[in-house]
């Protein structure tokens, strides 16, 4: 897995947004790519700071405070998938 931290000095807010990308890419043989559509997604993603569901999300300062300050991704973006039952 790849993580990519975006740094902005002189920021006038406090959040953090979050992208889920895990499961943007094409399948290689000896390595996974990410296409054009799969880049174009997370930028587009990125610059409106939406909240996706199960892709994205943005966390205000005191949410992540009460989370104890971590930053693990599954914390803030949801993917899990409930399977049918059987």
């Amino acid at each position: 897995p790849t993580a990519i931290l975006v740094f902005k000095k002189n920021r006038t807010n406090r959040d953090i947004f979050f992208i889920d990308a895990s499961s943007e890419f094409e399948k290689g043989k000896n390595q996974n790519r990410l296409t054009d559509e799969n880049v174009q997604k997370i930028l587009d993603t990125y610059r409106e700071r939406k909240d996706v569901d199960k892709y994205s999300h943005k966390a205000e300062f005191e949410e992540i405070k009460e989370n104890e300050f971590n930053l693990n991704i599954p914390r803030y973006v949801d993917t899990f998938e409930e399977e049918p039952p059987v």
